[in-house]
C-alpha cells in the first residue's frame, strides 16, 4: 500500500532539498577547488617551460605598457600606443618560430599596407569630393578581393596567412578612415610606429629569455615517434604468441604509444612552418631542411597504420589456434624484434643527430627472417589447416613483411635528411653476431664492450 503525502509535505520538498544544496556547498567547493589545483600543478610539471612563458608574457606586457605610465613615451604615441600593447598579447607564442612568424609578418603587412592606403587615399583625393568615396570602395573592393583570394593558395596560407589577414585589416583602417581624418600619414606613421615596438619587444623577450625553439621539438618529436612504432613491435610479439593470459604492464603501454602517432601530421606540418622562421641555433644551422622532416614523419606515419592493422588481431574475436600461430612464433617474433631493434637505432643516432649505418644489420636480420617465414608460409604445414583458422595469423604474418619495407623505407628517408642537415658521421662494421648498440666515447670512437668483434670506424 502507498504512503500518503500531504500537500505541506510536497511543498516542504522543494525547500529541503534547497536547504541540502547549501549545507553542501562548501564541501563542493573544496573538491572543485582541489581539483582544479592538482590540474594546474600537473600541467606545470609535464611542460615547466609552460609556467616560464606566462611570466615571459607578463614581463613583455609590463615593458611595453611603460608607453602609457610615462609621459614622454606616451606624448610619443598618444593613444596609439595601445596598439604596441595588442601586438604583444596577439604576437607572443610559446615558440621562437611562432613569435617570428607573426612578428616578421605583423611589421612587413602593416608597413606595406599602410603605405598602399596611403597612397589610395591621395589618389582618391585628386577626383574631387564626389569621386573619392567611389575610388576608396573601389580599392577596398579590388584589394579584399585579391587578398582573400591569395589566402586560398597553400603556401601562402601556411606561412602568410596571418600578414595577409593584417595586411587587409591595415589597408581598409587607414584608406577608409582616410576620408574622415585628413591625418592619414601620421595615423599610418603611428600605426606602424607602435607595432613595431610591440613586435621588437615580444621578440627580445621570447629569444632573450629562455626561449622555446620549435625546430628542437620538432626534432625530438620525429625521433619519439619512431621510438614509439620500435616499443609496440618489442611488445607485440610476447603480447601475440603469449602461453598465459598474464598481461605485462609495460607492453600495455607500448602496445598503446603508437596511437599518437597516427595523429602528428597536422602538429609536425606546422612545427615545420614555424620552424622555418627561425634563425640558427646548435646543431640546426642556416637553411636546415626542415622540409625533410615531414617525409620522414610521413612514412612513419604510413609505418603506424600498418602497426595499427596489426594491434587489431591482439584483441579480435577471431584468434588462430595456438597450433598454427605456434608454427609461424619464431620467425614472427625474430622479425618483430629485428624491426624493433632497428627503429630503436635509427631513434637514437637520430635524435642524437649520428649519421650510421648500425640500423641496416637489424634490417637485413629482419629480411632473413622473412625469407624464413615466407617459406614456412610455402610448406604443407598449412594443408590440414581450416581456411578460416589460418587466415588471422596469415595476415599477422604478411603485416610483418610489410612493415619491414615501411622500415627500410624510413631508415632512407633518415639517412637522406642526414647528409643534408650535415649529421656527424659515424660508419661502423660489426659481425652479424655482434647485436650491441655502438656506444662513443669523448673522441667519437666507437666501443663495443663484448668481445670478438671487429669494428671498422671512419670519422
Amino acid at each position: 500500500m502507498e504512503a500518503v503525502t500531504s500537500p505541506q509535505q510536497e511543498s516542504n520538498g522543494p525547500i529541503i532539498r534547497g536547504c541540502q544544496w547549501l549545507k553542501s556547498l562548501p564541501n563542493k567547493f573544496c573538491d572543485k577547488t582541489t581539483e582544479i589545483a592538482r590540474r594546474t600543478k600537473k600541467l606545470g610539471q609535464d611542460d615547466p617551460r609552460r609556467i616560464v612563458h606566462s611570466l615571459k608574457v607578463g614581463l613583455a606586457i609590463t615593458l611595453v605598457s611603460l608607453f602609457y605610465y610615462f609621459k614622454p613615451l606616451y606624448d610619443g604615441f598618444g593613444n596609439s600606443a595601445m596598439w604596441a600593447v595588442l601586438t604583444v598579447v596577439v604576437v607572443l607564442e610559446f615558440s621562437v618560430g611562432a613569435t617570428l612568424g607573426k612578428g616578421l609578418n605583423r611589421m612587413l603587412a602593416t608597413l606595406v599596407a599602410a603605405a598602399l592606403g596611403f597612397g589610395a587615399h591621395r589618389l582618391a583625393t585628386l577626383s574631387g569630393r564626389k569621386g573619392e568615396p567611389i575610388l576608396v570602395a573601389t580599392f577596398v573592393f579590388i584589394i579584399a578581393g585579391i587578398t582573400t583570394f591569395m589566402r586560398f593558395f597553400p603556401k601562402v596560407k601556411a606561412r602568410y596567412d596571418y600578414g595577409m589577414m593584417i595586411f587587409l585589416l591595415t589597408f581598409c583602417l587607414v584608406s577608409v578612415s582616410g576620408y574622415r581624418d585628413d591625418q592619414v600619414l601620421e595615423m599610418a606613421h603611428e600605426r606602424f610606429s607602435t607595432i613595431l615596438v610591440g613586435s621588437c619587444a615580444s621578440l627580445i623577450v621570447c629569444i632573450c629569455v629562455c626561449p622555446v625553439w620549435i625546430g628542437e621539438d620538432l626534432h625530438k618529436s620525429v625521433a619519439a615517434n619512431i621510438a614509439k612504432l620500435a616499443n609496440f613491435l618489442q611488445a607485440f610479439g610476447d603480447e601475440y604468441f603469449k602461453e598465459s593470459e598474464e598481461s605485462n604492464e609495460n607492453n600495455k603501454s607500448y602496445l598503446q604509444g603508437y596511437r599518437t602517432v597516427l595523429t602528428s601530421k597536422s602538429s609536425e606540418e606546422t612545427m615545420v612552418n614555424f620552424a622555418r622562421w627561425e634563425p640558427g641555433h646548435g646543431p640546426f644551422g642556416y637553411r636546415h631542411p626542415w622540409k625533410m622532416y615531414l617525409k620522414v614523419g610521413n612514412l612513419t606515419r604510413d609505418c603506424a597504420y600498418k602497426v595499427e592493422a596489426l594491434n587489431s588481431y591482439l584483441n579480435s574475436k577471431i584468434q588462430a589456434p595456438a597450433e598454427i600461430r605456434g608454427k609461424i612464433q619464431v620467425p614472427c617474433k625474430r622479425v618483430s624484434v629485428e624491426c624493433s631493434l632497428a627503429l630503436k637505432e635509427m631513434a637514437s643516432t637520430f635524435r642524437k643527430m649520428v649519421l650510421t649505418r648500425s640500423a641496416v644489420m637489424h634490417i637485413e636480420n629482419s629480411k632473413k627472417a622473412a625469407e624464413e617465414l615466407k617459406s614456412l608460409l610455402k610448406t604443407s604445414l598449412w594443408e590440414e589447416a581450416d581456411l578460416l583458422e589460418m587466415i588471422p595469423a596469415a595476415s599477422v604474418a604478411s603485416l610483418l613483411l610489410e612493415i619491414i619495407g615501411c622500415i627500410e623505407k624510413i631508415s632512407e628517408a633518415v639517412n637522406e635528411l642526414g647528409k643534408a642537415a650535415s649529421f656527424r658521421k659515424i660508419n661502423a662494421t660489426v659481425l652479424p653476431e655482434q647485436q650491441d648498440s655502438i656506444q662513443q666515447d669523448s673522441n667519437n670512437t666507437a666501443i663495443v664492450p663484448v668481445p670478438h668483434c671487429v669494428i671498422v670506424v671512419a670519422e
